[in-house]
This record gives C-alpha cells, sequence and structure tokens, in this order.
C-alpha cells in the first residue's frame, strides 16, 4: 500500500501559511508528497522554505495561477487537481497550506488505509476539524465552522477538488475547467474517522490576517471588486472577543513548536467577552450562529443541524 500527500500553495511564506510545517507533518506517514507551487510575488520565499526540506519524498510541481480563467475560488480547486495528478499511490492525503495533522494519529490513519484499501465501496476518510483562532489557545465549535471534511481520497482520476478546494467530489465527465459543477457530479462515500485536522488559517497576525482575506477575496470576487471593498475599509481585521471562543485543552502536532513559539501579536488580541460595538461582526458572532451553535453542543452532542455535507457517510470509526 502507498500513501500520496499533496497540497498546493502562493505567496505562503508571504501570507504567513505554515507550509513547511504541513510538509513536515505529513512526510513520516507518506511515500511521497507533492506541492503545486504556483509562482508568486518578488518577496515570497515558498520556494526557498520548502527546498531547505532536504528530503526524496518531496516533490515541487512548479505552476502558474490564472484566476481568470478559475474565477469564484476555482483557480484553488485546479492547482489542487494539478498537485493530485502526480501522486502515485492508492490513498491520497490532502493538506491546505495551513492544515497540519498530529503525529499521535499516524497509526490510525495508516490503519484505516490498510482496512479498507481493497473495498471499492470507500472513496474516502473525513477527519475531524480543530479552528484555532487569533491564538494557539482558542478553538472553535460554532456551527459556522465545519467540523469534518474528506482529507483522504482514493487515487481516482474521476474524483476532483471542488469548488474553492475545500472538498472533493466525483465527477466523470469533466471539462477541466467548472470546478463548481454540480449536473453529473457524485458526493464521494466516505468513512469517518477519529483522525485530526490542526487548521491553523486565522492564527497570524492581525496586519496578515488582513492581506490574506484581502488575498482570497482576490481570488473568489476579482480584482476590481476587492478595490472596491478596500476602498470601503473592508479589510480591518479585529478578531473579536476570543474569551467568548472555547479554549483547546489539548497538545499541538509537534512540528509546529517553533511556529506557536513565534506568537508575538497577543497585545492586539480582545481577551474579553464582550462584542465590540462599532465593528462588523464575524459570522459566529451573528445571533442565528450563537442559538444554533449553543443547541448543537449544549442540547444534540456536539451533531450538526442543517448544513451543507459534501459527502455520504457510510460507516464511522465505531462500525
Amino acid at each position: 500500500m502507498k500513501i500520496s500527500g499533496f497540497s498546493m500553495a502562493r505567496n505562503a511564506h508571504k501570507l504567513y501559511y505554515p507550509i513547511r510545517e504541513v510538509v513536515l507533518s505529513a512526510l513520516p506517514l507518506v511515500d511521497e508528497f507533492v506541492v503545486a507551487l504556483g509562482a508568486g510575488d518578488p518577496d515570497d520565499r515558498s520556494a526557498d522554505l520548502l527546498g531547505a526540506i532536504r528530503n526524496d519524498k518531496l516533490k515541487i510541481v512548479p505552476t502558474t495561477w490564472d484566476i481568470g480563467k478559475y474565477p469564484r475560488g476555482m483557480e484553488n480547486a485546479h492547482q489542487t487537481d494539478i498537485a493530485k495528478s502526480h501522486c502515485s499511490g492508492d490513498w491520497l492525503l490532502y493538506l491546505q497550506a495551513d492544515e497540519v495533522i498530529h503525529e499521535e494519529d499516524y497509526p490510525l490513519i495508516r490503519s484505516f488505509c490498510e482496512k479498507y484499501l481493497h473495498d471499492k465501496s470507500v472513496e474516502g476518510f473525513l477527519f475531524k476539524y480543530h479552528h484555532f483562532w487569533g491564538d494557539f489557545d482558542h478553538c472553535h465549535n460554532a456551527h459556522s465552522w465545519y467540523k469534518r471534511e474528506i482529507r483522504i481520497i482514493r487515487n481516482d482520476p474521476a474524483i476532483h477538488s471542488w469548488e474553492s478546494a475545500q472538498s472533493f467530489r466525483r465527477i466523470p465527465v469533466f471539462d477541466g475547467l467548472n470546478y463548481r459543477q454540480q449536473e453529473g457530479t457524485h458526493k464521494i462515500r466516505v468513512i469517518e474517522t477519529p483522525a485530526r485536522i490542526f487548521h491553523y488559517g486565522w492564527v497570524r497576525p492581525p496586519e496578515l490576517m488582513r492581506k490574506k482575506t484581502q488575498a482570497l477575496d482576490t481570488i473568489h470576487k476579482g480584482a476590481d471588486k476587492v478595490a472596491e471593498m478596500t476602498a470601503q475599509k473592508h479589510y480591518e481585521f479585529d478578531y473579536g472577543p476570543l474569551g467568548r471562543i472555547p479554549r483547546y485543552p489539548g497538545t499541538h502536532p509537534a512540528v509546529m513548536k517553533e511556529w506557536i513559539s513565534r506568537l508575538n501579536w497577543t497585545d492586539q488580541l480582545d481577551y474579553g467577552r464582550n462584542y465590540p460595538v462599532n465593528r462588523r461582526p464575524h459570522r459566529h458572532e451573528k445571533f442565528k450562529y450563537r442559538l444554533l451553535s449553543w443547541l448543537e453542543n449544549h442540547l444534540l452532542g456536539g451533531r450538526t443541524l442543517g448544513g451543507f455535507k459534501n459527502f455520504v457517510r457510510i460507516g464511522t470509526f465505531n462500525t
């Protein structure tokens, strides 16, 4: 059995993505790790950071992004598919440039891959998410944050990254352009596992969080819309009261130790519990989502009410 890892990135260093730690977290588990690395800005050092990883398992695929050809976030999916196409494993572990796995989960992940290797009804595996917010001590359990997502898929050319690369779909007839295609697509069949994804995409200095949000909106909404939003000061960023966000009681992946030690923006964070009145609220701060989160976490044992799930769960780790 062979496991490949894959990811994609562009301007990861400049925008404070822990891409090096992402790769290092997967290397002990996988037989190869492929990164589709887009040509970034002149001041970005992502290629240098990845090049400093002296490991024969790592393969860098240089790419060029074309947001005009793949608008509305679909370039993310296109780049993910490029990386996937260079993978040779039976199973493919996908990590975005801010997602890290814990070394404690290596045996668990490998055991699922071995158990279902020849069961073709299983097309992938669900991982549990820890979404960190503001710093490395606060982790969301709100309704507005997805609790599980597909992060291992079978190496099947008909399975593609989908929409903006959060998930995957089976697209038997694919034109290579429309990653938001719904007609003729199928949710893939997955087993839920207790393996974890540590998502650090919302942990960086507020100024860099502003730049990252602006970069994402450029991919999804286009440069003209972003220019308009910038003029309206849309990108001023405030994490809000971290006292409202649950504290994370566990350990972080060992590869994150140095990255976590760089935290130097606590003086810019609000550790209180009062919502600012003159600020556009984050989604998880809105009353609707606060109510749904309370119901899910206090009455439903964490079960999600409604919401879109891009998978067909055919089993869990208890089966």
